[in-house]
C-alpha cells in the first residue's frame, strides 16, 4: 500500500507542478515595477473627478448598447487622466470611463507580460471553466500534501524509527 500511495503521490506531485510554477512565476512578474500594466500606482487628483459612478455606469451601459453585469467599478488613473474602470464578471473584460468627460473607451490589450499574468494568475483561458479547474487543482494539492504527510508519518515512525533501534542493537 506504501507504494502505491508513493506512487500517486509523486503523481499529483508532477500534476500540481505545473499549475502552481506558472502561478508563481506571474506572481513574480507582477512583483517586478512596472512589468503588469497595473502595477504603477499613482495617485487620483480628486479635483478633476466630474463624474459620478452611477453616470459613469450608464455611460458603460449606453456605449455597450446594453446592461453591463457590473461587478466591480474602480477608479484609478490611467496616463494621467482619472478613469473608471468597470469590470464585469470574473474580470476578464473591462471599459474605461474618463472621469472628467465620460467619454467611454473599451480598455486596450494588454502587453505580453500582464496577459500571460492574467492568464497563469486568474486562470482566465479557462473561461467558464475557471472555478472548475481553480477547484480541481486545489483538491489535487490537497490530496498530494496529505498523501506526503501521510508518507513522512509512515517513514518516521514506523521504517525508520524500526531502523535507528536495530542499528542502536548492533
Amino acid at each position: 500500500m506504501k507504494s502505491t500511495i508513493l506512487r500517486i503521490h509523486i503523481w499529483l506531485g508532477v500534476l500540481v507542478s505545473v499549475p502552481v510554477l506558472a502561478w508563481a512565476v506571474s506572481g513574480f512578474l507582477y512583483a517586478l515595477p512596472n512589468t503588469v500594466e497595473g502595477g504603477k500606482v499613482e495617485v487620483i487628483d480628486r479635483s478633476r473627478v466630474r463624474v459620478a459612478p452611477v453616470e459613469a455606469i450608464e455611460n458603460a451601459n449606453r456605449f455597450a448598447d446594453r446592461e453591463l453585469p457590473t461587478t466591480a467599478l474602480t477608479l484609478l488613473m490611467r496616463d494621467g487622466a482619472p478613469y473608471y474602470q468597470s469590470i464585469g464578471g470574473m474580470g476578464a473584460d473591462s471599459i474605461l470611463i474618463n472621469a472628467e468627460t465620460g467619454e467611454v473607451l473599451k480598455t486596450p490589450q494588454p502587453n505580453a507580460a500582464t496577459r500571460f499574468f492574467r492568464q497563469a494568475h486568474f486562470y482566465y483561458f479557462a473561461g467558464s471553466w475557471q472555478v472548475t479547474l481553480l477547484l480541481l487543482f486545489s483538491a489535487l494539492a490537497a490530496l498530494s500534501a496529505a498523501s506526503g504527510i501521510y508518507l513522512n508519518i509512515i517513514y518516521w515512525f514506523g521504517g525508520a524509527a524500526k531502523k535507528r533501534t536495530e542499528f542502536a542493537e548492533e
